[in-house]
């Protein structure tokens, strides 16, 4: 058994190529997932500064240099799967910088095996982050 921590949240090729593009365009970007409503439980991606984190998101860890948060109350559903974000054809969220591109963000999961299980690592909340 290995003892690399198991990451939360990876990104196909597809979604960092885009991720790329975008920060070219905007600068440094963040991903929240949405939880439903307008964009259903697409992967918003917006501008560093441009969508404040709540104290009780959860910090997945990071795609493509991007740092990617969650709500706790998604995480608590999700928290047994590995989200991976990948691209399709389509437009982006209303809000997220991924809309006018023709291709949109799409988060797919796969529940962790035993072993990738044990090996994740602790989860804390935007607020708990900020203070070490």
């Amino acid at each position: 058994m290995t003892t690399d921590i198991c990451p939360r949240v990876i990104a196909t090729e597809a979604a960092v190529h885009l991720i790329d593009e975008l920060r070219a365009e905007h600068g440094a970007v963040l991903f929240h997932q949405s939880g439903g409503c307008c964009d259903g439980s697409s992967p918003m991606c917006y501008p560093v500064g441009g969508f404040i984190v709540g104290d009780r998101d959860i910090r997945l860890g990071e795609i493509g240099g991007a740092e990617f948060f969650i709500s706790e109350s998604q995480f608590a559903y999700w928290q047994h799967t590995q989200l991976i974000i990948d691209v399709v054809p389509g437009r982006g969220g209303m809000f997220s910088l991924d809309n006018g591109s023709d291709r949109r963000f799409l988060t797919r999961s796969r529940l962790y095996t035993e072993d990738e299980q044990a090996r994740l690592g602790p989860q804390r909340s935007y607020a708990d982050s900020r203070e070490s």
